[in-house]
């Protein structure tokens, strides 16, 4: 009973510690979405009248769908099956679901967020993956973290965002502060695929006991997996029964 009241006490610290850290950023998140709902938006690819969403209907048609994909790791699979690489080796993740190829126009939409704070992106991406997620699929939601250092300089966490809005649409509970990015590490783009696994190595910690829980983990691009495992092994060594990636955009390694 001892380890069962600790392991609560974990938990609600946890999530505590992350409404408390995230007071701004939810602000920032209702008056999003206030002024979606109220004034009427320009489409950010294109520039037209796209109403109370940041992308107009005909640029939304145009994102790149993924083909038949494997169900581990979302690279693209030819009948939909486990993929060659992830039988050969399984990732510590037990899932991944994207909603699109890392491709024009997806990769301009990623960037706008990310890089141009078009922080409207975040709530149309949480609700393109909460209408993918079954209801009861995971006990928490965790969005991929990112350094103190990296959020002082950029002022938002886009994985956070994207993941706060999945979170309240699909009633799932919400932890942002459960794991933290140890160091900096650098941006996994800029490294050569051998590199990557070694560049976060041991980046990550959870702050819970997480045993028998279902995570979902948001993230807003998925390149050679790396990163997202890391994250799975720092949350199944806190006793995870399940981490299941949810990514706006996945690069395609075998197409």
């Amino acid at each position: 009973m001892r380890a069962v009241r600790v392991a609560r006490l974990d938990i609600l610290l946890c999530w505590g510690g992350a409404w408390q850290s995230g007071r701004a950023s939810v602000r920032s998140s209702v008056w999003s979405g206030l002024g979606r709902a109220l004034l009427p938006q320009d489409c950010v690819l294109c520039g037209a009248a796209s109403g109370a969403w940041p992308l107009c209907p005909p640029c939304r048609a145009d994102l790149p769908a993924l083909p038949a994909q494997c169900p581990r790791c979302a690279d693209a699979s030819l009948d939909g099956s486990v993929c060659g690489a992830c039988l050969r080796a399984a990732p510590p993740f037990d899932a991944t679901h994207a909603a699109w190829r890392y491709e024009f126009p997806a990769d301009r939409l990623v960037h706008a967020l990310k890089f141009r704070a078009r922080l409207a992106l975040a709530a149309f991406f949480g609700s393109v993956l909460a209408a993918r997620f079954p209801p009861g699929a995971a006990d928490l939601v965790v969005p991929m973290p990112l350094h103190r250092l990296r959020l002082a300089e950029r002022g938002f966490n886009q994985a956070a965002e994207i993941a706060r809005h999945m979170a309240r649409a699909t009633r799932t509970p919400f932890a942002p502060a459960l794991a933290v990015r140890l160091r900096p590490t650098l941006p996994q783009s800029d490294l050569p695929h051998a590199e990557r696994a070694g560049n976060v190595r041991g980046a990550f910690r959870c702050h819970a006991d997480l045993r028998g829980r279902r995570v979902a983990v948001v993230d807003d691009v998925m390149t050679s997996g790396a990163t997202l495992a890391e994250l799975a092994r720092a949350l199944k060594r806190a006793g995870a029964a399940r981490v299941e990636n949810w990514v706006v955009t996945r690069t395609l390694k075998h197409v």
